[in-house]
């Protein structure tokens, strides 16, 4: 396989607590394929999992702001947050919930047309899911997005 990205993978190692309880939320309630479990010396034990393509979302603390106060109405994000693609955003909201999360904000449609809501997870993530209502392709149209570092402005 070439590429002519030399970053193969992007892979968010998360301590867990209680790991079992993460496995079970992440792989069975979420759907995360298991990709590879492993175990070792002291009870040591990883699961890997599956989450598709993998982004790194780099934002300035403005655009953090901007976004928690679209998403939640008020500052709550720490300086880690997962997002998760979702195709039924509201459906799986609530088996996130009925699951053991916390709802911190109900899905919501953004400026940037998506339906985002956001939980407290366990392993102490805070996680986004998110419903693209647009393509990429019709959300490079709209004023104020851009790629390759060009911004559209209106």
């Amino acid at each position: 396989m070439t590429t002519d990205n030399p970053v193969l993978q992007l892979r968010l190692v998360v301590e867990a607590d209680d790991y079992d309880e993460a496995v079970r939320f992440y792989r069975d309630v979420l759907g995360l394929p298991e990709q590879a479990a492993y175990e070792g010396d002291g009870d040591a034990r990883v699961t890997i999992l599956d989450a598709g393509r993998a982004t790194l979302e780099l934002a300035n603390p403005a655009q953090r702001r901007m976004i928690d106060d679209v998403e939640v109405g008020r500052p709550t994000t720490p300086r880690l947050r997962v997002a998760f693609e979702v195709l039924d955003g509201e459906a799986r909201t609530r088996r996130l919930v009925d699951a053991g999360a916390t709802l911190v904000a109900s899905p919501r449609e953004t400026p940037w047309r998506s339906l985002n809501s956001r939980l407290d997870a366990p392993a102490g993530l805070q996680i986004t899911l998110f419903e693209e209502l647009m393509t990429l392709d019709e959300r490079r149209s709209l004023d104020g997005f851009g790629t390759d570092g060009e911004r559209r402005d209106a």
